[in-house]
């Protein structure tokens, strides 16, 4: 069988040409990959590996590489890359850990050349030397790059990056022995392949994992990355050490980044997550995409552009099962939509506001402020560069000052200052921040703080308390009917007869709390079949009433008066309507001639004899309303805080709740509260209270505020090269690197060191010695000094 037939096409006299365009995959890709010719563009994902044509008008299927009845997993691609310099030859990185060459001459229905399988884990990136044929190099997740002579059936490099996993290699395109290698750490290496036993510079490039990287075609120094935390930043190389050039800022994750051809300061990104969009940046505008393609559905997985010198087509896959041809003069230009307005308020509440110079100069009713014009020219107008094709739009800036006296912030860093959030009990906590905010003239927070501790903290019993006793009452308590004359209230006392005193009313002396139990006045009640209850209605019964301590026919002086103690909640409300009696006491009212009116239904409940009619075994009402109770108003006062601009009394009140009115606020909610408390603290400079506020938070998202950039890189103090391990021994000079320069034992706790000479040693012989020398204890001649 022939090599597979091909349609050339030279850029220049006869240029690309074609127009947008896509075709459907049978399933997502993972990776796409273009020749040298710009003719056809291969596919490859987990279920799909094809090479399609690119015609005037379409996409065509060229060749599909899956073959046999049951592939294996070497057809599962994470990555593929058509060599720049064999039209014939192909690089997929499997899923595996496999490293497959695939040559498109063999006669064969399975173009399968060669198989590496020395990788551990998923291989994440394969990349052809750009003018060398036969050398591949690949990144695999086991840490480790390999490079392979495809004249050889193992690989002739290895280079460890100690680190996690590699996710992207490229070789560079104007250094021959250069490659750059960008790691899950966030670190950037770069390496001669002559020298696999160490790299030769790395830095740190992203907070979190380094996704991609790309060389500047024309540019020898420039690299570009992009990374997990929402960047693109261009570094050159040129220098000593890798300096950052630019930075572009976008809204997700940054999966692949290429430079645009024949365009020194484009490039094209495209997310790994959330945005299914393609943007092509001007670095020199990081703030606003050049151009942008919408046309997938779900995330873009691949890019490139079509020829290395035409910077009009590019292709991309997708997740979507499509395969795009995007045409840079149908991209859509954000520029032409964006507003050139923009507003900022200032630390002290001042106010920034910028607005298009036309809108400004067409207001004929905007009046000059009395003072003079408020516009600040401390800015200068950048000149207009043609080379950047943006619109040139100028804006006027008008800064609203407010009154110091009238809108100072102090109160909001002292209030941050003296607040108490934790370690001390709930009350203590309510009551000090109340004070402190009584002390700084804000009443109104003072007596939220308060009211919080009344409504959550529980009340402590005290030796009057009758509700409390009340608990604790033996399990049968009775009282006598006589004792009802006041539990009925004012108006339907049972009261004897008009002018009889009321000696029968006997009231708790002060200090006893239990009631005399009598069996016998516990049986049964005359006239009735069994044990006799009943229920008062919405009656309530008098503390006073539940403990008689004295004979019914003993008499009180009235001259002595008893009072309960003060309560906090009102323990009773009056009955207006007068409860039903019994069913047998009806009966008698009915057949006694002697009484009327309001008089017989009186006496008519008066017992013969003193009969014990309820018995109580639990309280009658409960003594504290939960906490739960008031989590909705709460929850309404914290929300009415924050939307008035005090997200400090909304946080604080929210950490010093905890688990009491959490569950009550979403968690997105609460994230922007910190969010934006946190950022207040920060721009007043207040570092200490900010990490207290992100360490007592419970959301993931702030916790791990303070996790980010905590790693420590230590250099060996005689080699002066980066330790590798956690260890004390230096893995490259054999020597102990934590070694104390004044005792010479290793320091296995606090280590101090001076940053000039990496001398140092335990934290209190370093201190004597500096006490009575200046010079380093190592005997290097350094100067070192202890603040």
């Amino acid at each position: 069988m022939e090599k597979m037939s091909r349609v050339t096409t030279a850029l220049g006299s006869n240029s690309i040409t074609g127009r947008t365009m896509f075709c459907h995959l049978d399933a997502p890709a993972n990776a796409i990959s273009v020749c040298r010719d710009a003719t056809q563009v291969v596919v490859a994902g987990r279920n799909i590996f094809k090479i399609y044509a690119l015609e005037e008008e379409q996409f065509v299927e060229k060749l599909n590489l899956r073959v046999g009845r049951k592939p294996s997993l070497n057809f599962s691609c994470a990555d593929v890359m058509w060599h720049q310099m064999e039209e014939n030859l192909l690089a997929t990185a499997a899923t595996n850990g496999a490293v497959v060459t695939w040559n498109l001459g063999k006669p064969s229905r399975n173009k399968q050349d060669q198989l590496f399988t020395e990788h551990k884990r998923t291989v994440n990136k394969v990349c052809f030397h750009p003018t060398e044929v036969y050398m591949l190099l690949s990144g695999s997740q086991d840490g480790f790059m390999k490079c392979f002579d495809l004249r050889k059936k193992e690989s002739v490099s290895t280079f460890s990056g100690q680190s996690e996993s590699v996710r992207d290699v490229q070789f560079s395109m104007k250094d021959y022995f250069t490659f750059a290698a960008s790691f899950e750490n966030g670190n950037v290496q770069l390496w001669d392949i002559r020298r696999p036993d160490r790299y030769e510079r790395m830095f740190t490039a992203h907070t979190g994992p380094v996704f991609c990287c790309d060389w500047h075609p024309d540019d020898r120094g420039w690299l570009a990355t992009g990374g997990r935390d929402k960047m693109v930043k261009v570094w050159d190389m040129t220098t000593n050490r890798a300096k950052e050039i630019y930075c572009v800022q976008t809204i997700a994750s940054v999966a692949r980044v290429k430079w645009r051809p024949e365009r020194k300061f484009h490039l094209a990104t495209c997310s790994m997550m959330v945005d299914h969009n393609i943007y092509v940046w001007d670095i020199r505008r990081p703030f606003i995409p050049f151009a942008t393609f919408e046309e997938h559905k779900d995330v873009t997985t691949g890019i490139v552009w079509r020829h290395q010198h035409d910077p009009h087509y590019l292709l991309s896959g997708s997740k979507d099962s499509t395969l795009y041809q995007h045409m840079f003069k149908d991209a859509t230009r954000p520029v032409d939509k964006a507003n050139p307005e923009g507003l900022c308020f200032g630390l002290m509440g001042d106010l920034a506001f910028a607005v298009n110079e036309s809108l400004i100069s067409s207001d004929a009713s905007r009046k000059p402020y009395p003072g003079g014009d408020r516009r600040y020219p401390f800015f200068s107008f950048k000149k207009a560069n043609p080379t950047e094709q943006f619109a040139h739009v100028s804006s006027t800036l008008s800064v609203f000052e407010t009154d110091l006296d009238s809108n100072c912030m102090d109160w909001f860093v002292k209030t941050a200052q003296l607040y108490l959030l934790s370690g001390k009990p709930f009350t203590e906590l309510c009551d000090h921040n109340a004070k402190v905010a009584q002390e700084l003239k804000r009443p109104q927070v003072s007596t939220t703080w308060t009211m919080l501790r009344i409504m959550f903290s529980e009340p402590a019993p005290g030796p009057n308390q009758n509700l409390s006793k009340l608990g604790s009452l033996p399990l049968m308590n009775s009282f006598s009917m006589k004792d009802l004359g006041s539990v009925m209230g004012p108006e339907g006392r049972l009261e004897r007869h008009k002018g009889e005193s009321r000696q029968d009313n006997i009231h708790l002396e002060p200090g006893n709390s239990h009631i005399s139990n009598n069996n016998e006045e516990n049986e049964e009640t005359e006239g009735s079949d069994g044990p006799t209850e009943y229920m008062f209605g919405d009656a309530e019964l008098d503390d006073d009433d539940l403990y008689p301590m004295e004979h019914e026919n003993q008499a009180v002086p009235e001259e002595q008066v008893y009072t309960l103690p003060p309560e906090a909640f009102q323990l009773r409300h009056e009955i207006i309507d007068n409860p039903s009696a019994p069913e047998h006491l009806q009966q008698d009212k009915a057949d006694s001639p002697h009484v009327s009116g309001n008089e017989a239904e009186v006496t008519c409940l008066t017992p013969i004899e003193t009969v014990s009619l309820i018995s109580i075994s639990q309280p009658l009402y409960s003594p504290h309303l939960h906490g739960s109770f008031f989590c909705p108003i709460v929850r309404e006062m914290l929300s009415h805080y924050a939307e008035q601009g005090d997200v400090q009394m909304a946080v604080s009140v929210l950490i010093v709740l905890g688990e009491r009115i959490r569950k009550e606020i979403d968690d997105l909610t609460q994230e922007h509260w910190y969010m934006s408390y946190i950022d207040l603290l920060q721009r007043f400079e207040l570092w200490n209270v900010s990490n207290e506020v992100i360490k007592l938070s419970t959301c993931s998202a702030i916790t791990c505020l303070n996790q980010t950039s905590t790693t420590l890189h230590i250099n060996c103090s005689n080699c002066k090269r980066p330790m590798s391990n956690k260890g004390w021994i230096c893995d490259r000079c054999r020597q102990c690197a934590s070694a104390c320069a004044v005792c010479h034992h290793v320091v296995k706790g606090l280590f101090v060191w001076c940053q000039g000479c990496s001398h140092g040693g335990h934290l209190e012989h370093i201190m004597n010695w500096l006490k009575n020398n200046s010079h380093c204890p190592a005997g290097c001649g350094h100067m070192c000094e202890y603040t």
